[in-house]
């Protein structure tokens, strides 16, 4: 199938997972790559008028517009995959990749933003909400580590579209809210074999060029915010 479609990346930001999901699908498509406002972090007008969102990331397709990573996501993978990066339901893991892929947008990120503008606006670590929102992020991060020492990728022996959904919240957002990975081992291995993977190397390449995948241990020194 031929493609008119054209990726809107915001440099530092979660459309990173919408051309690595391209390069994995070895799909053509254009890339038009914006900068943060230095001085906000926020996206640019001419970024922001795109989609009435507002928001990264944004995609074109002949006449179509469409945000919202979730979407776009199913959009490209129903229109342009073919079946790749996804299971089907008869698949024994359907469920896991199912739960993973929805995971990264429905509780982890929301959840690490949450904690980014604690953290900015001064939330002592005692408040109630702080404390809660931390609790489930530990517990998930407990349960990608089991699930990453049982199999190589979150959906189990095959690297899926669950990944690419999720890989962010676990790297370059580290640049917004620092967190380490100390205690859990099996992340640390899994983003080590991710950053070794051509298609997520040359995304970073296209749409970051000399941004250093954050996929230490310890939290980054060098933050955005």
């Amino acid at each position: 199938m031929s493609s008119t479609l054209t990726v809107h990346h915001l440099r530092r930001s979660q459309s990173e997972r919408v051309t690595w999901l391209c390069e994995e699908l070895e799909i053509p498509y254009k890339l038009v790559s914006y900068d943060r406002d230095p001085q906000t972090m926020s996206a640019p007008e001419d970024f922001r008028k795109l989609h009435w969102a507002g928001t990264s990331p944004i995609i074109e397709d002949g006449n179509i517009v469409l945000a919202e990573t979730g979407a776009v996501f199913e959009y490209i993978q129903t229109k342009y995959a073919n079946g790749r990066l996804s299971l089907p339901p008869t698949h024994p893991q359907y469920a896991d990749y199912l739960f993973w892929l929805h995971r990264a947008n429905g509780t982890l990120q929301p959840g690490l933003i949450n904690l980014m503008f604690c953290r900015i606006n001064g939330t002592p670590d005692d408040d109630f909400g702080r404390q809660h929102t931390q609790k489930r992020i530990d517990e998930n991060f407990q349960a990608m580590d089991l699930q990453l020492s049982r199999f190589p990728y979150l959906a189990g022996d095959e690297f899926t579209a669950a990944d690419c959904m999720t890989v962010w919240s676990l790297t370059t957002l580290r640049l917004f809210i620092p967190y380490g990975f100390e205690k859990f081992p099996n992340i640390v291995k899994y983003l080590e074999r991710i950053s070794q993977r051509p298609a997520f190397k040359k995304a970073l390449e296209k749409g970051d060029p000399g941004l250093k995948p954050v996929i230490s241990v310890s939290p980054p020194e060098n933050l955005l915010v």
